[in-house]
């Protein structure tokens, strides 16, 4: 048996089917609206950056020649004496005659303790409030929604009310003036990294869980083999935030340290501006040291930038 595929005569031709052709994306079109916008976000830009700015001019401006240039806006006298101040590169006669005040600073010191107060505090906070977060987010337990609330209530608590009570618990544990009493008051926990990790072990499936917990393993198992991997990007935007508040924390270090042992960065830059010469205090030198001891968290926020906000905003926080 075969088939006739010859076309009758006066039949209707194939009708064929084809698929429309992607037009290109019209460019964006010119309009006063767009022009104001990002002529409103630039000019915001530069407001943000020229502080930013000025401290560098400072910086690299000759102390002695700021007063007579100071509505310049490029450095004036073009020096390196303010960093060479802050590295002790300068002696003491030196640092007199270029408008400092003559005294040492001890800077690799205050970095070091900067670093060592910084790094305690986002280990230890960043470990325990994970574990508490688990537990308001996967273990039952009784009342557990009411000590959540009751817990999460401290963020309405202004941190300049428990200085008192804390310096009165660090002075009777004789951790005063060290760097373990520096760290200790925020070391373990706050309201907020655990309701930051908390939204986001919610989001984690419990079928996984319940898996791993049939196949044996114990709910510590269970956390630091299956909960903490999965949770390492939220997990590392809470230890740069946490890190980066540790660092500039100025007001209870001040309280706590009294000599060189444990003064941080933000400590030393308050002594290093009291130390002020006879011609004035040395701004050159100043905005060198806070140039210096900024620039780090600067360049860990922005390589973390999109990082922080995709977390920020997967994590529920808006």
């Amino acid at each position: 048996m075969t088939t006739d595929t010859t076309p009758k005569i006066g039949a209707a031709p194939p009708v064929v089917v084809t698929e429309p052709s992607a037009t290109p994306s019209e460019p964006h079109r010119f309009s006063a609206g767009r022009a104001l916008a990002w002529t409103f976000m630039i000019l915001v830009i530069l407001v943000s950056l020229f502080p930013f700015y000025w401290m560098l001019r400072t910086a690299l401006s000759s102390n002695n020649a700021l007063y007579a240039g100071s509505d310049n806006l490029l450095p004036v006298q073009t020096s390196a004496g303010g960093f060479e101040r802050v590295f002790g590169l300068q002696t003491g006669q030196e640092a007199i005659d270029a408008g400092g005040a003559g005294q040492a600073i001890n800077f690799w010191r205050y970095l070091f303790n900067s670093v060592v107060v910084a790094t305690l505090i986002t280990v230890g906070q960043v470990f325990f409030s994970a574990m508490a977060a688990y537990a308001f987010a996967r273990l039952q337990w009784k009342h557990r929604e009411k000590v959540f609330a009751f817990f999460l209530a401290g963020l309405m608590i202004p941190a300049i009310f428990t200085l008192l009570p804390n310096f009165v618990l660090i002075k009777q544990l004789g951790l005063v003036d060290t760097l373990l009493g520096i760290s200790l008051p925020t070391m373990f926990m706050t309201p907020f990294a655990v309701f930051f990790l908390r939204q986001f072990f919610l989001g984690i499936s419990r079928e996984v869980e319940e898996a791993a917990l049939m196949d044996g393993a114990s709910k510590v198992r269970v956390f630091f083999r299956l909960i903490i991997p999965m949770s390492m990007a939220p997990i590392t935007t809470l230890a740069i935030l946490t890190y980066i508040a540790a660092w500039n924390e100025y007001f209870w270090a001040l309280m706590v340290s009294y000599t060189d042992k444990s003064r941080v960065l933000t400590v030393a830059l308050g002594v290093f501006k009291s130390q002020t010469p006879q011609t004035g205090p040395d701004w050159s030198g100043l905005m060198a040291a806070t140039l210096v001891a900024a620039l780090p968290m600067l360049l860990l926020f922005m390589l973390f930038a999109k990082r922080i906000v995709n977390s920020i905003g997967f994590s529920g926080i808006k």
